[in-house]
């Protein structure tokens, strides 16, 4: 399979709409996906595209990741693939560009938050060289 793996448009909004709410279960607001696209920092974020045979298949949102007490990593916002073309290398295509941008930004580590119930995800995480280290709960409040 030859998928080719490029950075995100704004005429990709509509498939990352789909792939969200498809194999993520999000409501996505299209117009929302394409002023966030618009306004990527792309010294601080990227959106990769994964596509097969001119479709989009799969994206990846990640951010570099800056905290106090640790060194910088890559974090991992959002990784989707579309359920029709996942187990034919594409989720570890799209990782593997992740992992190029941080070694050109210098970062030598990974990161990624996956829902408890996500037992395929965890699986496909560890089968790539994905450690868990620990396990969290979520906390939002609205304001």
């Amino acid at each position: 399979m030859c998928v080719k793996i490029r950075r995100a448009t704004i005429e990709d909004a509509e498939n990352i709409c789909e792939i969200s709410k498809k194999d993520l279960g999000y409501e996505c607001d299209i117009n929302l996906v394409k002023e966030r696209v618009a306004s990527l920092d792309e010294m601080r974020e990227c959106v990769f595209i994964a596509e097969f045979d001119n479709s989009v298949v799969g994206y990846v949102h990640v951010e570099k990741y800056n905290i106090l007490y640790c060194e910088s990593m890559i974090n991992i916002l959002g990784l989707a693939v579309d359920e029709d073309y996942q187990r034919r290398g594409i989720g570890r295509a799209l990782i593997q560009a992740v992992e190029r941008w941080g070694r050109e930004l210098g970062i030598n580590k990974v990161r990624l938050n996956s829902g408890a119930l996500r037992k395929e995800a965890h699986a496909f995480y560890r089968a790539i060289g994905f450690d868990s280290e620990k396990e969290q709960i979520r906390f939002i409040k609205e304001i």
